[in-house]
This record gives C-alpha cells, sequence and structure tokens, in this order.
C-alpha cells in the first residue's frame, strides 16, 4: 500500500514534532507514519524489524543543497557514514565526488560504476592492500596522514608512475560533539602538526619526489560542529601554510579540502550547522585570506557524510518487552547496540517515537533499551513515550542514516538490520538482513 494520496493530520507539539525527521515525513490516521510515501509500519511488516529505512529523495535533495551552496567548490560525499551500491549510484548522479577510507569502500564504489579519479582515498594507516587497490583503480588523490606513507606510496607507484596526493594537516583546532570526534588538535592520531613542524617536513620530502604530484592540503576539525567559527579559523592557518610552500619551495597549491564534520539535529531543537552561512564566510575567508598573502585562490573541496545522509534515515524497532523497575520505565527493542554503538560511545541522544497506533495515555519517562547483554545497551534515555506502550509495538527513530549499519556489530550473534530505500509511495529492498547462514558460513573451524 502506498500512502501519498493521504490527508496529514494537524500537527501535534512536542513529541509529534517532524522538525528533524526527512522532508517527507507524514502523518497517517490512526497513529501511522510514512516516509517517501511508505507507511514505516507497513515497511516493518514486510521486510521485519528492526529494519534502516533510507528516504531516496532526501538524500538526494540534500546533495543538490551542497551542490547549490558550494557552486565552484568539489563536494566529496564521506562514504563512512553509509555506502551501499545504490548510495553510490545517488551521489554519481547528483554530481558528487566520494571519499573513502579503505580498500573496501573503494571497491564497492568502482564496482558499483563511481568514477576512480572522482576519490579520495583517506586513512592515518593505510593498510598494502589500500594502497594497492588505490593505485591499482587509479584514486584520484590518496590524502598523506603520516610521514611514512610517502616513501611507500612513492615506492608503490614506482619511478615511471604518477599519483597526486594531498597532506593532512593538523591546523590545531578544536572543534566538535565529544572529545572522540575532535581531530583537529595535536593530541589524537590523524594527521601532520602545524606546531612541530611535521606537516612542513612532509610537504617538503613529497615535493622532491617527482612520481608524487601535491595538488594541496587537507584538514579536518572533527565532527558534528555546529558553529561556523572553528572553519573559518583552520582555513585561516591553512592558507597561512599554503603561502609558506610557496614561499619555501615556489610551488602554489591548487587546492584546499576543508573536511567535513558538518553538525546536525538529532532532536527537535538541536542545533544544526548553517550551510549556507558556512559557505558564503568560508569562500569570503578564502578569497581575503589568498589576497593578503598574495595567492591564487585554490579550489576548495569539503566531505560531508552524515549531513547528507543521517537526516534521512529512520530506523523502526518492535518492542519486545517493558518493564518498571527502580522507579524507571525500560522499553526493550529487538535491535540494540549491534546496529546503533553511538549511544554507548558517544552519548549521542535520539529521539524515538511510537508508530502504528495512536495513543490516548500520557506520557511518560521512558528509557528505550536494547536486547544485547550489557548494561550500556541503551538506544535513548529518559525520552518520553505514551504511557502504555507494550511488547509487539513499534518505535521508529529519526536520524538514523549516518554512523549506525555502518558501525555495526556481531555482538550476540544478532545479525545485522536490512536497509530498505522508499522513494515517490513504492519500497525496494537495498541490503538484505544479516542471516544465522551468513553468520555459520564464516566460522569454519571444527
Amino acid at each position: 500500500m502506498t500512502v501519498t494520496d493521504l490527508p496529514e493530520t494537524p500537527a501535534a507539539a512536542g513529541a509529534d514534532d517532524l522538525s528533524i525527521w526527512p522532508a517527507s515525513a507524514t502523518r497517517l490516521p490512526h497513529g501511522g507514519l510514512a516516509v517517501g510515501g511508505v507507511s514505516l509500519a507497513e515497511i516493518a511488516d514486510r521486510f521485519e524489524t528492526p529494519v534502516y529505512v533510507l528516504d531516496e529523495g532526501e538524500v538526494r535533495g540534500r546533495c543538490r543543497t551542497y551542490r547549490d551552496a558550494f557552486p565552484e567548490a568539489e563536494v566529496l560525499y564521506a562514504a563512512k557514514a553509509f555506502l551501499s551500491r545504490a548510495m553510490v549510484r545517488w551521489v554519481r548522479e547528483e554530481g558528487l565526488g566520494l571519499d573513502v577510507c579503505s580498500a573496501g569502500e573503494l571497491e564497492l564504489a568502482v564496482t558499483a560504476g563511481f568514477p576512480p579519479d572522482r576519490i579520495v582515498l583517506h586513512g592515518n594507516a593505510k593498510s598494502p592492500r589500500d594502497l594497492e587497490a588505490a593505485l591499482r583503480l587509479g584514486v584520484g588523490r590518496i590524502v598523506i596522514d603520516g610521514p611514512s606513507e610517502i616513501a611507500r606510496i612513492a615506492a608503490s607507484v614506482g619511478p615511471g608512475g604518477h599519483q597526486k596526493v594531498m597532506v593532512r594537516v593538523v591546523p590545531g583546532v578544536s572543534a566538535g560533539g565529544h572529545d572522540k570526534i575532535r581531530t583537529g588538535t595535536d593530541d589524537q592520531k590523524f594527521g601532520l602538526s602545524l606546531t612541530d613542524g611535521g606537516a612542513q617536513h612532509a610537504i617538503a620530502r613529497i615535493l622532491s619526489q617527482p612520481q608524487l604530484e601535491l595538488t594541496g592540503l587537507h584538514c579536518h576539525i572533527g565532527s558534528q560542529i555546529t558553529e561556523v567559527k572553528p572553519y573559518l579559523v583552520a582555513l585561516r592557518r591553512m592558507v597561512g601554510l599554503m603561502a609558506r610552500i610557496r614561499d619555501a619551495h615556489g610551488t602554489v597549491l591548487p587546492e584546499l579540502d576543508m573536511g567535513g564534520g558538518h553538525g546536525i539535529g538529532y532532536r527537535p531543537g538541536e542545533p544544526a550547522l548553517d550551510l549556507s552561512a558556512l559557505a558564503r564566510r568560508l569562500r569570503a575567508e578564502l578569497v581575503s585570506g589568498c589576497a593578503a598573502a598574495r595567492l591564487t585562490v585554490p579550489r576548495l573541496l569539503i566531505e560531508p557524510g552524515r549531513a547528507v545522509v543521517g537526516p534521512a534515515g529512520v530506523a523502526v524497532y518492535r518492542v519486545l518487552a517493558v518493564k518498571h523497575t527502580g522507579g524507571k520505565a525500560f522499553v526493550a527493542v529487538d535491535g540494540g547496540m549491534s546496529d546503533n554503538p553511538r549511544p554507548a560511545l558517544y552519548g549521542v541522544r535520539y529521539a524515538p517515537r511510537l508508530i502504528g497506533r495512536r495513543s490516548a495515555a500520557g506520557s511518560r519517562t521512558t528509557t528505550v533499551v536494547g536486547r544485547h547483554c550489557e548494561a550500556g545497551d541503551v538506544l535513548a534515555a529518559d525520552v518520553e513515550l505514551p504511557g502504555d506502550v507494550h511488547p509487539g509495538d513499534l518505535l521508529a527513530v529519526p536520524v538514523a542514516g549516518a554512523y549506525q549499519l555502518s558501525m555495526a556489530s556481531g555482538y550476540n550473534l544478532v545479525g545485522r538490520p536490512a536497509v530498505v530505500a522508499v522513494h515517490g509511495g513504492s519500497s525496494r529492498l537495498l541490503v538484505r538482513r544479516e542471516t544465522m547462514d551468513d553468520l555459520r558460513s564464516r566460522d569454519i573451524g571444527g
């Protein structure tokens, strides 16, 4: 059944806020909810739960928003947020490039038809397989993250070869929603430091390697950043380094990659990065900074991942048990930290919603937990849900498109959920559910 012709009921306040849901989300009679013109309850019945629902129109629309905001820049989708063959096709058709951080992501993208020269390879510790795949497939650029990679890449390319590279620079800017996702300072594993001269030394070495073409600098200061200012501070420092490279080596670099980390709201009212303001102020700062340094303005690159796919995803769970203990209400669902480890890792807070029926019960402060044997398997702590939630009910969690399935594990051998795309009133399976046969087939011992 499709639901594009059903009317939307009047908006409700509080828990009924759809501001963080895909733009296609509509309320249905009797407490239902549709995304992409398809009832989420119908998807749960057809594809079982847990299930990830990905709104193709929302993904494509967010790709276009980035292209419109940065018309002169190269926009690269950060594949680590979520990758599938369908996602590769959507990104390619919307004119974005791709950044990957493993041979697996690279091979999937290229075999799905993505042009390798529009792909950038990242990684703080690239394996021999990563580099072999990048050179074999003709990846557009390799981002050098440490000094040892210079000789490794040069040797792999060979004396007659050629590879475009960038250098990941740590600009000394602290930004991001959690300590574990702040990557712009010297106290973490990524990049080469401006402060101790590591970046400058690496650049000099690369410029001495004839088979390596240094096309530009790269930085990524963190994730879930909701303010423009940290990007501007980082950009000034990067432009300053580009000017010093010009003065020391006579080389004017044509590209500057400012990474991603653009923050989104996971609950109604939470701040998100103003993309229009970011684009406008980055461009102005780049132009003025290069003019002051008498530099040719480099081409800007950016790498959004979460901000493209996160708000396009919805996770749907079925309630298995309800427990009242210690003065608290716990609602346990049929998924958890094996399909979404982010609350346990970063303390991320979500806004789950009852779907599939309308409740007349008053709300109650509830903690939604998973089915795994860990006390930390909590999907959403202290959220408001109807007081009559019971086993068999469906809960939907918005903003579930990024860093959930891509970080999923095999804990308790539960198996990873399916991914279903919705668009124009129809649904289709993108990634099938992991089965017990899948899990057993990897275990070949005896």
